[in-house]
C-alpha cells in the first residue's frame, strides 16, 4: 500500500521523507469499511510512526533497528476495538445513551447532542427542558435553530453541535486557527541534562508514565506506551464520570488510582508521582491543570527531563480553544457527519458517524507517537519536552488526505470476517473476568508488543510507582 500519508507525520519529528520506506505496510487499501475518508491508511500510517520511533527507542538501548510491518485490516479495525471485546464469552455493550445523536432543528439543519455522560446528558435536558426521552427531545431540539442550540448548550458548559458542511467549516474562525498549526508539536520547554532510558529488555523498560485522560484518545496513548513496556499508572477521579467498557479497552497494561485533585493531600501526592515519572499525559482543556499547578512548565521544574503530553479538542489558539469537545463533536462542527450521512446514509436520515471512532484513535497513536520522539531526543540531548495536539488537528489531517472517489464505495463490507478477528485477537486475565479483545496491531522483528498487565477497574491500585527493573 502507499506511504503518502506516513509521509505526511515524518516532519512532525524532523526525520527525512525517505523514513517512510522503512516499514512494511499490508493489507490493502481504502476503502476497508463503508466511508469515504481513508481511515485505514491514516492508522496504518500512525501505527507505523509509533514502530519507527520505538524502534530508535531500541536502538538508542542496542544499537541495532527493528523491523516493522502494519496490517491495514488490523489497523483499522484497532479503531473500534471496543466492539471486539467480550468477557467471559459475552459480548460487552458498547450502546450509547438513547438521546445522544443528532436531531433536525427549525431551520431545517441538524444538531448533535453528547449525552454518553450523566452530566452533560443532564446539561442538554436541562437546556432542552425536557425529561430523558428520545420522542421528546425530538420535539424540543426542532423548536431550536442550530447554531443558537449549540451556543446554548456551550453557554451551559455541555457538549453539542450544529452539524456543518466542510465547506461552511473551512470557513470558521476556528478551522482557520487550527489551520495555521501542523499536525502536532513536540517542543522544548526546559533544559536538563541527556538521561539515558531505564534498564531493560523491551523499548520502554522502566519509563514510568502517568495518565491523566479519560475516554478514547488520551487512555490509548497510554496504552500503547504500555505495549512497549512502559509502566503506567492511570489516575482518576472516584466522582468523575466514566464508560466503563471503554476503560477495558483501554485499560491494557495499566495500573490504575484514584486521586481527587480537588484535594490537596492527593494533588501533593500526584507531584510526588511525578518526580519519578517520564511521561505526564493529560486531556483536559487549555488551562485548567495550570490552575493546580500541573502546567507543563510547573511540572518540568518538578522533574527536570518530564515529557509532558498535552491534548484537547480545538487546541490551543482559536475562539473554541477553550470548548469542551469529543471525536464524535469534532466530526459534527467539521462537515465529516454529513459527508458520511451523504455518501452512507443510516436507517433515520440524517447526518452519521464514521463507523469507526477514528479520530479518537489517531489521536492516541499520535500521542504516544510524540512521547516516544521526545524520550528519544531526552536521551540525545536532554531538555524536559512538550507534546502537544488536538482531536481537531487531526481530524483536518484526515480529512486533508482527500477522500476514495465515490466508484470505489460500493458494496463495502461493513465487518471485517468473524475468522479474521479472531486471529487478530487475544485473551486476558483480569479482575472483572477472562477478557477478550484484540492484540497489539504492530508487529517487530526483537520486541513484540504486548501488555504485561491485564485491565483493572478504576482505582484497584495504590498511588505507587512499581519497581523498576
Amino acid at each position: 500500500m502507499s506511504n503518502e500519508i506516513l509521509k505526511s507525520i515524518m516532519p512532525v519529528a524532523g526525520w527525512p521523507e525517505s523514513r517512510a520506506d522503512e516499514p512494511t505496510l499490508t493489507g490493502g487499501v481504502d476503502p476497508l469499511l463503508p466511508t469515504p475518508f481513508r481511515i485505514g491508511e491514516s492508522s496504518t500510517a500512525t501505527l507505523a510512526a509509533i514502530g519507527l520511533a520505538v524502534s530508535d527507542a531500541w536502538e538508542l538501548r542496542t544499537g541495532r533497528k527493528q523491523d516493522i510491518a502494519v496490517d491495514a485490516r488490523r489497523a483499522t479495525a484497532s479503531l473500534r476495538s471496543g466492539k471486539y471485546m467480550n468477557m467471559d464469552n459475552n459480548p460487552i455493550s458498547t450502546e450509547r445513551n438513547t438521546v445522544m445523536g443528532t436531531y433536525p432543528t427549525k431551520d431545517g439543519r441538524w444538531a448533535y447532542l453528547h449525552c454518553n455522560f450523566p452530566n452533560h446528558r443532564e446539561i442538554a435536558l436541562s437546556v432542552l427542558g425536557v425529561p430523558e426521552d428520545r420522542a421528546e427531545v425530538t420535539k424540543a431540539v426542532a423548536k431550536w435553530n442550530a447554531l443558537e442550540l449549540e451556543e446554548a448548550l456551550v453557554a451551559a458548559k455541555g457538549v453539542g453541535g450544529m452539524v456543518r458542511t466542510m465547506d461552511e467549516w473551512a470557513q470558521h474562525p476556528q478551522a482557520a486557527a487550527i489551520a495555521t498549526l501542523p499536525l502536532m508539536e513536540i517542543v522544548k520547554i526546559g533544559e536538563s541534562d541527556p538521561e539515558p532510558l531505564p534498564a531493560g529488555d523491551r523499548p520502554l523498560s522502566g519509563v514510568r508514565v502517568l495518565d491523566l485522560t479519560r475516554v478514547l484518545a488520551g487512555p490509548t496513548c497510554a496504552r500503547t506506551l504500555a505495549e512497549h513496556g512502559a509502566d503506567v499508572l492511570k489516575v482518576t477521579g472516584a466522582h468523575l464520570p466514566n464508560i466503563g467498557y471503554q476503560e477495558y479497552d483501554t485499560g491494557h497494561g495499566k495500573l490504575s488510582t484514584h486521586l481527587d485533585l480537588r484535594e490537596q493531600s492527593d494533588l501533593d501526592t500526584l507531584k510526588g508521582l511525578v518526580k519519578n515519572a517520564d511521561v505526564f499525559s493529560q486531556g483536559y482543556r487549555p488551562g485548567t491543570l495550570g490552575n493546580r499547578g500541573l502546567s507543563p512548565e510547573e511540572l518540568a521544574e518538578i522533574r527536570p527531563g518530564l515529557v509532558y503530553v498535552s491534548l484537547c479538542a480545538f487546541s490551543h489558539v482559536g475562539p473554541w480553544a477553550s470548548r469542551r469537545g469529543f471525536d464524535t463533536l469534532v466530526q459534527t462542527v467539521s462537515g465529516i457527519t454529513n459527508r458520511q450521512g451523504e455518501r452512507f446514509p443510516g436507517a433515520a436520515p440524517g447526518p452519521q458517524f464514521y463507523p469507526v471512532s477514528a479520530i479518537d484513535y489517531l489521536t492516541g497513536y499520535l500521542m504516544a507517537f510524540g512521547a516516544v520522539e521526545a524520550l528519544n531526543r531526552r536521551v540525545r540531548e536532554g531538555g524536559s519536552w512538550l507534546v502537544r495536539i488536538s482531536l481537531a488537528q487531526v481530524g483536518r489531517w484526515l480529512v486533508e488526505h482527500g477522500q476514495v472517489p465515490d466508484d470505489q464505495l460500493n458494496d463495502v463490507p461493513s465487518e471485517f470476517t468473524a475468522e479474521a478477528i479472531a486471529s487478530w485477537s487475544a485473551e486476558s486475565n483480569t479482575p472483572m473476568g477472562r477478557l477478550g479483545h484484540l492484540a497489539p496491531v504492530l508487529q517487530m522483528s526483537e520486541t513484540q508488543p504486548h501488555w504485561a498487565r491485564p485491565s483493572v477497574p478504576l482505582g484497584h491500585n495504590q498511588p505507587v510507582w512499581p519497581d523498576r527493573p
